[in-house]
């Protein structure tokens, strides 16, 4: 003999023989409720979908799905070397391939170049500067001598003397 499952219309639970309860609307239309509590609360128009305990709660909502996560895998990732601008694989290669010393020490030339050429473009502008300095204090000067031989006239001759 075959069992003949309901589901509940409230819950969405299998109902089994013997269990449960039958509600048939006016309009013909057939409910099963497993129990009075799913009964009590279709007729208080209670949303199964906002009850925690219901099935159409857990499928709204994803609980149980966990089964189906881990089915879905991930790609791995492939690291894979490319040459870009400025570098080329051979060379990108050949720098991964050195020694960690002989990368310092070609670091370490590279950085004292830098500071030197640093350190010249700032003593050439010093040397400007200087330039600039003595170019504008000789005009300075012949204008104070001016002005002093202009004010060195002799004194007023005659007239009255306080």
């Amino acid at each position: 003999q075959i069992m003949k499952l309901e589901v509940c219309s409230y819950s969405g639970y299998k109902v089994y023989p013997g269990h449960g309860k039958r509600a048939i609307r006016g309009d013909g239309r057939q409910f099963y409720f497993l129990s009075s509590k799913c009964e009590r609360s279709h007729y208080l128009k209670r949303n199964p979908r906002e009850i925690n305990w219901t099935v159409l709660y857990r499928r709204k909502y994803r609980k149980g799905a966990v089964e189906e996560l881990a089915k879905k895998r991930t790609k791995k990732v492939t690291k894979t070397a490319r040459a870009f601008a400025g570098a080329s694989l051979s060379e990108i290669m050949a720098k991964r391939s050195q020694n960690p010393e002989v990368r310092k020490a070609m670091r370490e030339q590279a950085m004292r170049a830098i500071k030197d050429k640093q350190k010249a473009k700032e003593a050439e502008k010093r040397a400007k500067k200087a330039e600039l300095k003595k170019k504008q204090a000789k005009p300075a000067q012949q204008q104070q001598q001016k002005a002093a031989k202009k004010v060195s006239k002799p004194a007023q001759k005659g007239g009255k003397r306080f």
